[in-house]
């Protein structure tokens, strides 16, 4: 498990959806996000029927999957990338791509690519013991999500089988840009904060550096999506033949620097 799991300071995590537009673009950006002031980043493995992914993060996934991605391509990627990149990957997978792999085979298998661990956004809490205990084996993190529904008898239980952060859902439905973070987000966070001794970070609904700075005063992270793949759908449709990259890394650095 990478150090900065542990790690309290605040900053930004932002998500990547693997293979789009394709997988050579996700491979730059990961390693031009090297240099930029990030705290860690959420790597997205495609999946048919993502469950909290908005419209936006759902085209990605499509357009991956319609290329003919494979998670072994993803993992082959990372590999290939991991020795040269010094914030913590944990990847954003479907529990049914984990069960059709084998639990213990994907724990391994995402080990040895370089993965520091897992959030798994349709895994129960009454499941979560055993992935927890097989990516535990493999050295890496379990993340779980917190939603503002969550009992809080139920929010503790979430936090004792968690391993890395609390993933804090600050709205209900699904990733997506949104004008206005909830009016009672920092009272959520403290709750949870005051709770619980694993850091907590706050996503769906950050789309702007402003809103990244004011999560990171409350919370020990904001993880931003929907505008960062926004930004990346919006340049491949200006012309398919010039690379997302620059703009990309443009709008991750201006999220990041809000922060520094």
């Amino acid at each position: 498990m990478h150090t900065a799991l542990r790690e309290r300071m605040p900053g930004l995590w932002p998500f990547v959806p693997a293979g789009y537009p394709d997988l050579s673009t996700t491979r730059e950006l990961l390693l031009r996000m090297a240099d930029l002031p990030i705290r860690g980043v959420e790597l997205g493995f495609p999946f048919s029927d993502p469950i909290a992914d908005g419209p936006v993060i759902q085209r990605a996934f499509s357009a991956a999957l319609a290329s003919g991605l494979r998670v072994a391509d993803v993992l082959t990627m990372v590999a290939a990338v991991r020795s040269a990149l010094p914030y913590p990957i944990l990847a954003m997978v479907s529990a049914s791509i984990v069960y059709r792999i084998g639990l213990g085979a994907f724990a391994e298998q995402a080990a040895v690519a370089g993965l520091d661990g897992l959030i798994v956004p349709d895994l129960s809490l009454e499941e979560a013991p055993g992935i927890a205990a097989h990516l535990r084996t493999a050295g890496l993190a379990l993340s779980m999500l917190v939603a503002p529904t969550t009992p809080s008898d139920r929010q503790r239980a979430i936090a004792a089988v968690t391993t890395g952060f609390l993933y804090y859902v600050s709205v209900q439905g699904t990733t997506g840009e949104r004008n206005h973070l909830p009016a009672d987000l920092a009272v959520r966070v403290a709750s949870l904060r005051a709770a619980t001794s694993l850091p907590v970070l706050v996503g769906f609904g950050i789309s702007r550096p402003e809103q990244v700075r004011e999560v990171c005063r409350v919370a020990n992270g904001a993880i931003v999506g929907s505008a960062i793949v926004h930004r990346m759908a919006d340049m491949a449709a200006l012309s398919p033949s010039l690379s997302v990259v620059e703009p990309t890394i443009t709008l991750v650095r201006e999220l990041a620097e809000a922060v520094v």
